[in-house]
Order: C-alpha cells, then sequence, then structure tokens
C-alpha cells in the first residue's frame, strides 16, 4: 500500500502516506477495525521521520478514516457508504487531473485525449 509513497514528490509524505491509506479504506482493501502499522513500524519501513506518519493517522482521525487507541495503535474505522463514494469520487477527480496535466505537457489536444480514453475503456470493457 505505501510502495508509491515519493520522498521526491511535491506532495508532502503524510498527505500521501494519508491519501494511500483513504483509498485503500473507501476501496474496501482496509476493512473497519484492522490495525494500522505503528507509527515506528511505518517511520522504519517507509525510512521515514516518525512524526510523518504520526501527522497522517491525525489527519485520518480527523477525518473519521481512522481511530487512534492510546497503547493499543491505530485502526480502521467504520465508514459511511456517502463517505467512501465521495473519497472515490476525489480520487478519480485527482487522477483525472493527473492525466490532463500529462496529456497537455505531451501537447494532445482533447479530441486526442477523449479518442484514447475511449479506446482504452473499450479495451477494458471487452
Amino acid at each position: 500500500m505505501f510502495s508509491q509513497v515519493d520522498s521526491r514528490s511535491p506532495v508532502p509524505l503524510y498527505d500521501q502516506i494519508a491519501t494511500r491509506i483513504r483509498i485503500a479504506v473507501a476501496a474496501g482493501a482496509l476493512q473497519p477495525g484492522v490495525a494500522l502499522p505503528s507509527v515506528r513500524q511505518l517511520a522504519a519501513r517507509l525510512r521515514i521521520n516518525p512524526a510523518t506518519v504520526v501527522q497522517a493517522y491525525r489527519d485520518l482521525e480527523a477525518e473519521g478514516f481512522v481511530e487512534r487507541r492510546q497503547g493499543a495503535g491505530t485502526f480502521v474505522c467504520e465508514v459511511g457508504h456517502g463517505t467512501r463514494s465521495s473519497e472515490r469520487a476525489r480520487q478519480a477527480r485527482r487522477l483525472v487531473r493527473e492525466l490532463v496535466n500529462q496529456a497537455a505537457r505531451l501537447g494532445l489536444d482533447t479530441d486526442e485525449l477523449l479518442a484514447a480514453v475511449r479506446a482504452e475503456l473499450g479495451a477494458k470493457l471487452t
């Protein structure tokens, strides 16, 4: 889940970590009650400052995605269907924004981009 955390990205590491967890919860890959890695474990695995993981977990707790239990760890919360749908839509917009930015760098116009998307979607649906 954390393999896509990139220290060279302009997106802060804590935000990247929180985003990966949000996506996993929204997609159902992380079920309610599942324990997340401890702050120390995740910081060691990613070779980052533990304060970065603490910030990610705090943000997720404030948003209702996780619950921190003193002495026990951080656990995934039950997230309502509306929250999951909202997060999935937010991530879809983020993906589209990245696609549009990449297309602009390549000099693709709207018609070329839409044709490519339709072709890919057609290939995935058959």
